[in-house]
């Protein structure tokens, strides 16, 4: 029960830091990125509808102004937080969330590894796993689906979540054979896992048609990246050094 409560209080308290920490860093990377494509996603939005409405209007008498107020209620149905305080508040809010559920799953890793070894993972042995679940999480299924801004068409939702599953599940089976198994047969079979999901190749559509300029979005998958080694490398660091104070402090209590 005590490895439990290390396990939970750990998570929460590195899941809470971490979270936090990112979502600051989103402000000076992604967010004006995400922002800057929302301008040209909506300039896109309103060229259509105007190249829409025109030849409807002309050719059955439309009325435009019911038209708008039916756009506006159309609108109004899908909800989004307003800018500002609100939206950057369900931002920390899901990023919080987010690093204490890898958090759990670092500390499980870690508490099976003390029992397996009778050895607390130190904060650098944590930085390591963190590095990994980098490797897992964000280099190999952004290899095939890299990060995308709003406005940027992408393949069908369904394909692409199934393939950064199978790219996830992939990527960490290999890295666990050729890490923990440490032969020949094991690291080819790790590596062959590393190298089919890219071999099968993601779901992507055969035209992007899109106002969003390339130069923005390629500073987005960078930002995205960097922030994404800043959350593993503390979620990893920070969980490591945390359990392991609440497990020894567990040990000298028992």
């Amino acid at each position: 029960m005590s490895t439990f409560r290390s396990i939970v209080f750990s998570s929460i308290i590195a899941g809470f830091i971490v979270g936090l920490v990112v979502t600051v860093a989103q402000q000076f990377g992604t967010v004006p990125l995400i922002l800057k494509a929302e301008v040209y996603e909506k300039a896109a939005a309103t060229h259509l509808h105007e190249a829409v409405a025109a030849p409807q209007a002309a050719a059955a008498g439309h009325d435009h102004a019911a038209h708008d107020h039916a756009s506006h209620d159309h609108g109004a149905e899908a909800w989004e937080p307003r800018d500002g305080f609100e939206r950057n508040a369900y931002t920390a809010g899901a990023n919080v969330l987010t690093a204490i559920g890898f958090a759990l799953l670092l500390a499980g890793f870690f508490a099976i590894r003390s029992g397996a070894t009778g050895e607390t993972v130190s904060w650098h042995q944590g930085l390591m796993w963190g590095l990994a679940g980098f490797a897992v999480f964000t280099i190999a299924p952004g290899l095939g689906l890299p990060p995308e801004l709003p406005g940027v068409p992408a393949a069908a939702l369904v394909s692409r979540q199934i393939w950064w599953t199978a790219a996830v599940l992939s990527t960490a089976a290999g890295l666990a054979l050729i890490v923990f198994r440490r032969s020949v047969p094991a690291a080819i079979a790790g590596v062959i896992l590393l190298l089919l999901p890219h071999l099968i190749g993601a779901p992507e559509l055969e035209h992007v048609e899109t106002n969003v300029p390339s130069s923005l979005s390629h500073q987005f998958v960078t930002a995205v990246t960097a922030t994404s080694l800043v959350f593993w490398t503390l979620l990893g660091a920070a969980t490591s050094a945390i359990f392991a104070r609440f497990d020894h402090g567990a040990d000298v209590r028992a």
